[in-house]
């Protein structure tokens, strides 16, 4: 059976907020919120900057490509094969991010940034914003200028081949599977005009 109108579709109201961590990439808060109904509930939400991931498409005669990045990752302990990504800085709108974290991390910039879509994370305790960008047209244009803590490896990999093996090591990150189909939907749409 399917229910229709039990108020899921109204905003709760916030009454009031605590912050219970601040570290320097994320804050942990608890929120007190009041249901329509008048139900009132604690959440536990973690408010971080918004980000931005540029997945960098290169179309050659020998097929199709991927800029990516390849790094280790603190909390799975694991190699990582990604598009190249990272958090946005005050002010800084997401295509100017994606741009930036592509030549930080590859060296390339692109001829041309397709905003792909925006996504939440995790809607249920995450309170920022993923926004992808499909990168075209793109061209060397220096070395790495990577963060302090940044080790990054930037590699091509066929297309054919991270389609193929997405959520299969290395390809362990599942924000790059949302980048991925993103992506190729924005590609197909450029393809059909």
């Amino acid at each position: 059976m399917v229910a229709g109108d039990g108020s899921g579709g109204q905003k709760w109201r916030e009454l009031s907020r605590a912050t219970l961590l601040k570290g320097p990439v994320l804050t942990v808060t608890e929120r007190t919120s009041q249901a329509p109904d008048g139900r009132m509930g604690s959440f536990t939400v973690l408010e971080s900057p918004d980000w931005a991931t540029v997945v960098p498409l290169i179309q050659g005669p020998e097929g199709d490509s991927f800029l990516m990045v390849r790094q280790y990752r603190h909390g799975a302990d694991a190699i990582s094969l990604e598009f190249p990504g990272g958090v946005m800085e005050a002010g800084e709108d997401g295509a100017a991010a994606a741009a930036r974290e592509l030549e930080e991390e590859t060296g390339y910039r692109a001829g041309r940034l397709v905003h792909a879509g925006s996504l939440s994370p995790n809607p249920a305790i995450q309170a920022n914003t993923y926004h992808v960008y499909l990168a075209l047209d793109l061209e060397a244009v220096g070395a790495q200028a990577l963060d302090e803590n940044e080790v990054v490896d930037a590699l091509l990999v066929p297309a054919a081949e991270v389609r193929a093996n997405m959520g299969k090591a290395p390809y362990i990150h599942a924000l790059m599977a949302c980048a991925l189909l993103l992506a190729d939907r924005a590609l197909a749409g450029l393809q059909r005009t």
